[in-house]
């Protein structure tokens, strides 16, 4: 028995991620459909060990899927989720789209599965954003274990979270600092990102917080406790897959290092690695192309009472999208949550 699948942006970064991680883990799929908008139309994409030809989106009919994994940007999931959505279709949107919604579950499957329940009020699931997912893998058990009060973050996110056009930017900037006269001006991004940091991550709002920054705290809130206060600072470093987080946590009750590094050891899609030497945690080469979220320098913070100190690293592409969205279809098949199957 398998499903029916339809991945909408096939042609994308995060779109081929979901179709590579559907066949790692195994996914049960009857039919694939990879579609794309029309200049995309007729392009091959790699489906296992075989290649089939993306479709287009606006004359597919959804009737032939069960699922639909879509990552093609909020403008496409806000015309095209609902009416996928009221063809009995299931959406599982990784733009920021629907997040938002009451009627919309935002779900990360280690923290809060349960939710997935309300998808069918629109027949449309949320997926977070990048960096919201890895955090909130890890801050669910140790908020289980002694209750979160405040949390500050501060990301450096890799170029692959803002598309391929960012991912040849760096790239391009990169080789010309080799090449005297050939320097490249900016164009993804609103300073030079090669070999330096840009504290910017989507639109300023009014407060002086970028809206990646709000996302964060708005995020977290709906899929762990509306409770928790947050504050984040997001930065965009020059590398080019894998997402960190230095991450302070304030709790109600005490939790010291080596109780939360045990907790940590026996959470769902965590990995610790944490050694107290030189090169004894994870950065973002290590955590590229992994399933993980990856959890080091777990320590006290003396600054506050109950405070932790930690570092955590995933794979933005994963985790923070494509893996997210494959688990989400999983845990509703695990729930006995989807209807029709092929």
């Amino acid at each position: 028995m398998g499903y029916r699948i339809a991945v909408v942006g096939a042609t994308g970064n995060v779109g081929r991620e979901m179709m590579n991680v559907l066949i790692e883990r195994q996914f049960p799929v009857s039919e694939m459909h990879a579609l794309a908008s029309r200049r995309s139309v007729g392009a091959d994409v790699s489906w296992g060990d075989k290649m089939i030809k993306c479709q287009d989106l606006e004359q597919f009919d959804f009737t032939k899927a069960d699922i639909c994994l879509m990552s093609a940007g909020s403008a496409v999931a806000k015309e095209w989720g609902p009416r996928i959505g009221a063809k009995g279709c299931v959406v599982i949107d990784n733009s920021s789209c629907w997040r938002y919604d009451q009627d919309v579950p935002l779900i990360v499957p280690e923290v809060n599965p349960e939710a997935i329940r309300g998808y069918t009020k629109k027949n449309i699931i949320a997926n977070p954003n990048c960096s919201t997912a890895q955090l909130v893998v890890v801050l669910k058990p140790l908020h289980d274990a002694a209750k979160i009060k405040r949390v500050v973050v501060s990301t450096y996110q890799s170029v692959s979270g803002a598309g391929k056009d960012a991912m040849d930017e760096l790239w391009q900037q990169t080789k010309s600092k080799y090449v005297p006269g050939t320097d490249v001006e900016p164009k993804k991004f609103p300073k030079q990102i090669a070999f330096n940091c840009i504290p910017h991550i989507d639109v300023f709002m009014e407060d002086g917080y970028t809206k990646e920054e709000w996302k964060m705290l708005v995020e977290t809130k709906k899929i762990l406790d509306p409770k928790i206060k947050l504050t984040a600072t997001c930065v965009r470093v020059p590398v080019f897959v894998g997402h960190s987080e230095s991450v302070n946590i304030e709790f109600e009750n005490p939790l010291g290092p080596d109780e939360a590094r045990e907790i940590l050891r026996n959470a769902p899609g965590v990995l610790v690695v944490d050694k107290r030497e030189p090169g004894g945690y994870t950065t973002p080469v290590e955590a590229a192309g992994e399933f993980a979220t990856f959890v080091s320098r777990i320590r006290e913070d003396a600054t506050v009472e109950n405070g932790l100190a930690l570092w955590i690293v995933s794979d933005n592409l994963l985790k923070g999208a494509a893996l997210n969205a494959v688990q989400i279809a999983e845990s509703m098949i695990e729930q006995n949550l989807l209807k029709s199957a092929a």
